[in-house]
């Protein structure tokens, strides 16, 4: 998430403040949009925005 912040810091002008306020009213005009069973999963989605977990290898078997 926070990387969406620095984002619409740096393109938009906004301050951080203003950047997760426009965050915020994105995700509820999506979660506003859609069933309430994906509704529930627009947080996570956010949530994960800028997080940093490697993705594995194509050759990478699970075991490994």
């Amino acid at each position: 998430m926070q990387e969406l912040i620095q984002n619409l810091k740096d393109r938009a002008g906004l301050t951080e403040e203003q950047a997760i306020q426009a965050i915020d009213t994105v995700k509820d005009f999506v979660k506003s949009k859609l069933p309430a069973a994906i509704a529930g999963n627009v947080d996570v989605w956010f949530a994960g925005l800028g997080a940093s977990t490697p993705k594995p290898k194509a050759d990478e078997d699970f075991l490994d």
